[in-house]
């Protein structure tokens, strides 16, 4: 959530509760931002209380809705810091003197602490206790006065101290004969810490951010976001935060002390640190570095004692459902995963550590005393995934000699993968492997921790940082629509950015709003000026009727890259409203490229000029590798309107689309017309759902020779309108027109319905000239169903009479499985008995469960026919245990 949004609302609920009890607290709800951030000039409001008597009246922030009151020095009596107010710190506010003076600081929910430099930090002392607990809705924020007045960013570090608790638990720096008169001293001299009582209460952190901290405090001493020195198990830490810290994210410094959901983000030293006997617990742990690939070193970096590797206590945490994300940072400190050195010990339990393919080494363990350790069980990694182009790093001695292989020790601890973790952000896809497979620490190990069974800190249902955390929900976040959009009335509870006309510079659709098109909206003038749509994860964009459709004209691209956990959805208002949806509520997605259709002159390609349906544009051309851009992660619902009489728009349109673009991952659900449609081009596509569409679900014409596999069609499962799973030609004005059409498809699943109109719901029908390579089919439906393979007209049957069109390796399982014949004597049956591999099935229940495939028919090698094609063992589009269309489809449900 944006910080000037909770400052408004913090403040409003202060007013209330304040109204409730008498109080005079004039609240300015409407704020005085001019700009961006969290504040833009105006008049800052006069101070309308004051300040309690531990403190002194601050100078008023520009933009934020709340008196200002600093503290300083040692604080020795119990003192409350309420949401009311705007706290600032001025150098080391330290509670408590060290075992003296005890007191107790209590923070109210939603309350915000600043300091105005980097001098500026807050201590508790040992003996001394914080009460900070905030509530989901409202997080208490530990910031800075640039944060604050809005002039902080993303790449803003160190600028101010940070949060540092000092307690009474043991070290290994201690003397372990005298711990009671054990003093460390912390570092940013912030005072003495270590002690005799690992069960110390150093009070409470709940629901805390800590922002952009960590400043030099003194030289070559930088202030972690939060320091834990000495912290007993008797404190209580879950739900912290800590962002964009120039040091380390949380270190602990020896002590017991325990964790439950911690998020650190963008920490530019490492993430989490320990150190010197810590033997604490943590559980429900993201660690992400800055996704603009800014400085950041490792997720974890963690030693026993600098000083003396083999000091006791050893360091030994227990640590189980973390997971970290690294970026591309690539200098003197890389983006890294785990360090285990310097003879520390530990037990790490379902971890997912994942990156870009420019991080650094995933997994290492440094120094012979951990390597010792990690031979005699004292270091555990267990249910864990290294997703990394560099897993793992070897231990090397002095010669160059490996005296630790850190991938094959990795791989021989129980439930452990190298590979891909099917992550959409850091929330795991339905069908990734860390759903189901994590090691039950709860019952194995340790009661204290929850009782889960996945890898990595997300169960891919619930998101536990939301509502309380900074930086990683840019839906939160995003404070005005972007460049080339504007903001109109909101339909769907948040930002509304509208997009108009003809774009003629590039664009992102960053997530944190919704996105209204208004009529025809063409990314870039036809092979003129050409613009690029880029389209973050999780974005929506609706049509509001069916005259809003977009466009993506010659020579411009779409960049539309979504994830399996935040695919990016095109659909109608009333879905995006919660009214009942239907086909043809907007009208849909065209792409139209500069590659070849046969209703070109083949002569003259290059001037080329074929118009699109729906007045959308020119298509065709003489580049077969044109690039449109990418669609990934897709899905296309409630589209087909009519948009001039007797034309309807497909879900998605390629016309001369070039195989230079890249489509993966792409759904249209309840289009009017066609599910997807190619005239002509060459563009390939793989996991393609086509659902309850009221025409042809594939549509091709005009030369189409691209490629398509893992392909699932099913019709409505209500019996509504549906044609065909496949209706091809080559050239419906001229059946031999050339290029001829003549795609290959393989792993295919086609489902009918009962529906029986001037349309039926049939199979696949070749004509006009087509020709086609087809493998690894499942065509089925129901006893009402229409045929599921018939041939029409004469050059398309002469095609497959010679063996030039094939359809091999494949089941049909049909009431009405063939039509007519080839026009030589042979039937559409006999012809497709006779291709190799091919079989009859009963009847659905025979073929498919559900939508896996059953049958044991034995596919064909299509990756012996072209590089683009997988190697499988199943034909039909998806097999048990393998669901592609998991968690970003929709209509798959009977």
């Amino acid at each position: 959530m944006a910080l000037r949004k909770l400052l408004k609302l913090s403040a409003i609920a202060s007013a209330l509760i304040l109204a409730g009890c008498g109080g005079d607290l004039v609240v300015n709800a409407g704020g005085s931002d001019t700009g961006g951030g969290n504040g833009g000039g105006g008049t800052p409001p006069p101070v309308t209380s004051d300040c309690p008597a531990f403190a002194t009246e601050g100078d008023s922030l520009a933009g934020v809705d709340l008196p200002v009151c600093e503290i300083s020095g040692t604080i020795t009596s119990d003192t409350r810091l309420s949401n009311d107010i705007a706290w600032s710190l001025s150098g080391k506010v330290t509670v408590g003197n060290d075992n003296a003076d005890s007191a107790t600081l209590t923070i109210e929910p939603g309350t915000f602490v600043y300091g105005k430099s980097g001098a500026d930090y807050l201590v508790i002392a040992r003996g001394s206790k914080i009460q900070a607990v905030g509530t989901v809705d409202a997080p208490i924020v530990m910031t800075s006065v640039n944060d604050m007045l809005g002039l902080s960013d993303e790449e803003s570090t160190a600028e101010w101290g940070g949060l540092v608790l000092l307690g009474n638990a043991p070290s290994n720096k201690c003397d372990q004969a005298a711990l009671a008169s054990c003093e460390i001293q912390a570092e940013g001299e912030a005072g003495p810490y270590g002690g005799a009582d690992p069960e110390d209460d150093s009070g409470a952190l709940k629901y805390v951010q800590v922002r952009y901290a960590g400043f030099e405090v003194i030289p070559d001493n930088e202030l972690n976001g939060i320091t834990f020195a000495g912290v007993g198990s008797g404190t209580e830490v879950e739900y912290i935060q800590v962002h964009n810290n120039l040091d380390d994210g949380v270190e602990f410094f020896g002590g017991t002390v325990d964790a439950k959901y911690v998020v650190l983000t963008g920490n530019r030293d490492d993430s989490l640190d320990w150190a010197d006997g810590w033997s604490g617990r943590m559980q429900h742990v993201l660690v992400r570095h800055n996704p603009n690939d800014t400085k950041g070193n490792r997720g974890i970096e963690a030693d026993n004692q600098s000083g003396n590797f083999t000091a006791e206590p050893v360091s030994k945490p227990r640590i189980a459902n973390m997971t970290i994300i690294g970026n591309n940072f690539d200098g003197e400190d890389d983006s890294e995963g785990v360090l285990l050195r310097a003879g520390t010990a530990g037990e790490l339990y379902n971890f997912i550590v994942t990156g870009p393919a420019g991080m650094g080494e995933c997994f290492e363990i440094n120094s012979a005393e951990s390597v010792t350790n990690a031979g005699n069980g004292e270091i555990i990694f267990r249910n864990s995934i290294l997703d990394c182009a560099e897993p793992t790093k070897d231990t090397e001695d002095d010669a160059g000699n490996v005296t630790f292989d850190a991938e094959a020790w990795f791989l021989a601890q129980p439930g452990n993968i190298i590979g891909d973790a099917l992550l959409g952000g850091y929330i795991p896809a339905p069908n990734s492997p860390a759903l189901g497979n994590g090691y039950n620490v709860a019952n194995n190990v340790d009661s204290w921790f929850d009782n889960v069974d996945y890898i990595g800190a997300f169960d891919g249902e619930e998101d536990w940082t939301v509502g309380w955390t900074v930086g990683i929900h840019p839906e939160d976040d995003l404070a005005a629509c972007p460049a080339g959009t504007s903001e109109v009335n909101s339909l769907s509870g948040r930002l509304n950015c509208q997009l108009s006309g003809d774009i003629t510079a590039n664009v992102t659709l960053a997530a944190g709003a919704d996105y209204v098109l208004d009529g025809r909206v063409r990314i870039g003038v036809d092979n003129t000026t050409a613009a690029t749509l880029t389209v973050e994860p999780g974005v929506r964009i609706y049509g509001k009727s069916g005259a809003d459709f977009l466009v993506i004209t010659r020579g411009s691209k779409i960049e539309a890259n979504g994830t399996a956990a935040n695919p990016i959805v095109m659909t109608s208002v009333q879905d995006i409203i919660g009214s009942p949806t239907a086909a043809g509520q907007w009208g849909g997605l065209v792409l139209l490229g500069n590659a070849p259709s046969n209703k070109c002159d083949q002569a003259d390609l290059a001037s080329c000029e074929i118009q699109a349906e729906g007045e959308a544009g020119p298509y065709g051309g003489a580049d077969a590798e044109d690039n449109s851009g990418t669609l990934n992660y897709v899905v296309v619902k409630h589209a087909g309107f009519e948009v001039i009489p007797d034309n309807e728009l497909n879900g998605i349109t390629f016309a001369g689309v070039g195989s230079g673009t890249e489509c993966a991952n792409i759904q249209v659900h309840q289009n009017v017309d066609d599910g997807i449609e190619m005239f002509g081009g060459s563009v390939s596509c793989k996991n393609v759902v086509l659902t309850a569409n009221g025409d042809d679900s594939v549509d091709w014409a005009d030369g189409w020779n691209g490629k398509l596999q893992f392909v699932l069609v099913k019709h409505g499962a209500d019996d509504s309108k549906s044609n065909r799973g496949i209706e091809a030609d080559n050239q419906s004005g001229n059946f031999t027109a050339t290029p001829v059409s003549n795609p290959v498809i393989a792993n295919m699943t086609i489902i009918g319905n009962n529906f029986d109109g001037d349309d039926d719901s049939e199979g696949v029908l070749l004509r006009a000239g087509t020709n086609a390579q087809l493998a690894n089919f499942v065509i089925t439906g129901p006893d009402g169903m229409g045929e599921c393979l018939e041939f029409d007209s004469d050059e398309t049957k002469a095609l497959a009479a010679a063996g030039s069109l094939t359809m091999t390796h494949s089941v049909i399982a049909c009431a009405e499985p063939f039509k007519g014949d080839l026009g030589n004597g042979t039937t559409t049956e006999q012809w497709f008995l006779a291709q190799e591999g091919n079989s009859v099935a009963a009847n659905q229940a025979a073929v498919l469960d559900g939508i896996f495939t059953i049958d044991a028919t034995m596919p064909k090698d299509m990756t012996a026919v072209d590089s683009f094609f997988e190697a499988v063992d199943f034909v039909g589009a998806v097999e048990a245990g393998n669901d592609w269309t998991a968690g970003w489809t929709v209509g798959l449900e009977d």
